[in-house]
C-alpha cells in the first residue's frame, strides 16, 4: 500500500504584524557580548577633559561617550570608514542599542574622529591600561617590544627625496662655479674673486648672476652660455627657495610624501607588487603584555634602532613608570639603546645584531667580540695570540645625537701570520675599532638571553607583541591609515589599540 506523503509545515511568516510592545534591542544583545564590555568599559572611564572641548550655546551635539562607543566598536568591528559606521547606525543592532538610536552622520564621525580625539585619545587610552590591570591582566612590570610599519594614506608616486636636492644643489653650485670661470677669462673687468660656496641659496645666486651680466654686457658671448644664463635666472632662484622649504619639512629624514608631509618612504613588507616596493608610512611601536598593547608611538625613521629612547620616555609618561624588564629583537641592539635601559633601571633582554648567528654557527673567533682583552695592558690578544695595542681615541655622533667613543687598536705583527688571509682583506697591519660600552653590553646581553629565564623570554616575544601585530593587520585587516598627518594617525592607531584591548577581553 503506498504511504500519503504529509503536507508540510512552517513557521507564522506575517511581515506587517502588529506588536502590543516593541521588542527590546537589548534583549537581543548576549551578555557577553563585545558591544556589551565596550559600552562598560567607556561608561567607566573619565571623560572630563574631552568634555572641556565643547562650548555652550548654539545647538545641541552628540555626547562624546556615545560617539566614543561607537568609533571604538566599528575599529573592533574592523569597521574603519565613517560611511560604513553611519550605515551600521541604521542596520547593525549592535550599533543601534551602542547609539541609543542616535545616528549621527559620517561627517559628523568624522569630525569627532580627527578633531575632538586629537591629544584625548593617549588620556582615554592609557584609562584603558589602568582598568586592565586592576582586572590583573596586565602588571606593567614585563615588556615585549617590537615595531610594524603600515602605509599612510597618501600618494605612493608623488615623492620628495632629500639625496635628490643634495645632488641638485651640489649640481647648480658647480654650473654657477663654472659661468663665474667663463666670465672672468672673457670679462676684460674681472668680476672678483670666484666665491666659495658652501651652502648655496636664492639671495647668492640672484646676486651671482647680476654680476656675471654687468660683466658680460657688450661682450660676445657664447650662445649656450647665455642659455644657461637665462634659465639660471628665471628657475634657480624658486627651486633653492623650494628646496629650503622642502628640507624644512624633511628635518632628519630622507624623504617624504607631498600628500602626507609626515610620513616617509619606507619598504613595506606587505607589498602588492611582492618586491618590497618604498611606499609612505609611518613605523609603529608597540610594546605587549599578554598580547595587549600597554604603549605605542609613531616614527618616521624606518629603522627601529632609533626609536626606543622616545619609546620608553612616552611608556613613563603615559603610565608613570617603565617597566621593569623588557624583551626586544637585534633591531633595538644598539649602544645608545642599552644604555637608555640601563639608566632607567630597566633589565634588557635585547638582542645584537650577530646574535642570533652567533647562536647557529657559533662567536666568528675574528671577530672581535671574541678576543680576549687585557685590560692592565690596554691591549686585545687575536687567535694566533699577538697582541693589538692601543693606537687612537676618536668620538663618533649618531643620527641621533648620541656621542660613542671609539678605541682603535692595530697588531705590529701581521706580516707572517699565517692565518692574516682568514682574518683581514688589508695589506696592513689589522685595526679595530671598539666601544668598550658597547662590548660590555653585548657580553651582558649574551648572558641574560642564553640564561634559562632569556629562552622562555625570547620564545614569549614571538607569540605575544607578533601575535598582535598579526591580529592586527591579518585579522583586522588595518594596513593602511585612513587619516593623513602624524597628529591624526596616531589618533587612528589609537582607537585601534582601544580597539584590540577590549576585544581580547571580551574575549
Amino acid at each position: 500500500m503506498k504511504r500519503r506523503k504529509s503536507a508540510p509545515t512552517f513557521k507564522p511568516y506575517i511581515q506587517n504584524q502588529p506588536s502590543l510592545l516593541p521588542p527590546s534591542l537589548d534583549e537581543r544583545i548576549p551578555a557577553n557580548h563585545p558591544v556589551r564590555v565596550v559600552n562598560q568599559v567607556v561608561d567607566s572611564l573619565d571623560l572630563s577633559a574631552l568634555l572641556e572641548g565643547y562650548q555652550g550655546g548654539g545647538s545641541s551635539s552628540y555626547h562624546p561617550a556615545m560617539l566614543l562607543k561607537v568609533i571604538v566598536y566599528a575599529y573592533l568591528r574592523n569597521i574603519y570608514s565613517t560611511r560604513r559606521m553611519e550605515e551600521a547606525l541604521t542596520e547593525n543592532i549592535h550599533f543601534m542599542w551602542l547609539s541609543g538610536d542616535s545616528q549621527p552622520d559620517h561627517n559628523t564621525l568624522a569630525r569627532f574622529r580627527s578633531r575632538r580625539l586629537k591629544n584625548k585619545v593617549r588620556s582615554i587610552f592609557s584609562q584603558v591600561v589602568e582598568l586592565l590591570v586592576e582586572a590583573g591582566q596586565v602588571s606593567l612590570k614585563e615588556g615585549f617590544l617590537d615595531g610594524t610599519k603600515i602605509e599612510a594614506n597618501a600618494n605612493r608616486y608623488t615623492f620628495v627625496w632629500g639625496k635628490a636636492i643634495k645632488t641638485n644643489k651640489e649640481k647648480m653650485k658647480q654650473q654657477l662655479k663654472d659661468l663665474l670661470d667663463y666670465t672672468d677669462k672673457l670679462a676684460a673687468t674681472e668680476t672678483g674673486p670666484t666665491p666659495e660656496f658652501e651652502a648655496i641659496n636664492a639671495e647668492q645666486v640672484k646676486e651671482t648672476i647680476a654680476r656675471i651680466n654687468e660683466a658680460l654686457k657688450e661682450k660676445e658671448v657664447d650662445p649656450k652660455v647665455k642659455q644657461k644664463l637665462r634659465y639660471a635666472e628665471k628657475n634657480w632662484p624658486a627651486a633653492l627657495e623650494r628646496y629650503e622649504k622642502q628640507e624644512d619639512i624633511l628635518g632628519q629624514r630622507n624623504s617624504y610624501c607631498k600628500t602626507d608631509p609626515d610620513a616617509t618612504f619606507m619598504r613595506m613588507k606587505e607589498d602588492h607588487m611582492g618586491n618590497g616596493q618604498l611606499k609612505p608610512g609611518y613605523n609603529v611601536q608597540v610594546t605587549s603584555e599578554n598580547q595587549y598593547i600597554t604603549n605605542y608611538t609613531l616614527h618616521p625613521n624606518p629603522t627601529d634602532t632609533r626609536t626606543l629612547p622616545e619609546h620608553i620616555e612616552s611608556f613613563k609618561q603615559l603610565h608613570g613608570t617603565v617597566p621593569e624588564a623588557l624583551t626586544a629583537d637585534a633591531g633595538y641592539g644598539s649602544e645608545e639603546n642599552y644604555e637608555c635601559l640601563a639608566t632607567e633601571g630597566i633589565e634588557a633582554f635585547v638582542k645584537f645584531n650577530r646574535f642570533d648567528s652567533e647562536q647557529n654557527k657559533g662567536i666568528d673567533p675574528f671577530n672581535p667580540d671574541a678576543w680576549e682583552y687585557n685590560a692592565q695592558r690596554d691591549c686585545f690578544i687575536c687567535p694566533q695570540g699577538r697582541e693589538l695595542v692601543h693606537v687612537s681615541q676618536s668620538k663618533r655622533i649618531t643620527a641621533s645625537g648620541y656621542e660613542q667613543q671609539l678605541d682603535r687598536y692595530q697588531s705590529l705583527s701581521c706580516a707572517e701570520c699565517p692565518l692574516k688571509v682568514k682574518c683581514t682583506k688589508s695589506e696592513n697591519e689589522r685595526q679595530i675599532a671598539i666601544s668598550h660600552k658597547l662590548r660590555a653590553h653585548k657580553q651582558t646581553a649574551r648572558s641574560k638571553l642564553t640564561s634559562e629565564e632569556g629562552v622562555v623570554r625570547r620564545k614569549q616575544r614571538c607569540h605575544d607583541v607578533e601575535t598582535v601585530f598579526g591580529q592586527i593587520k591579518q585579522n583586522k585587516g588595518f594596513r593602511k591609515f585612513n587619516l593623513r598627518g602624524k597628529a591624526k594617525v596616531e589618533v587612528e592607531f589609537g582607537i585601534l589599540a582601544i580597539a584590540h584591548n577590549l576585544a581580547k577581553l571580551a574575549a
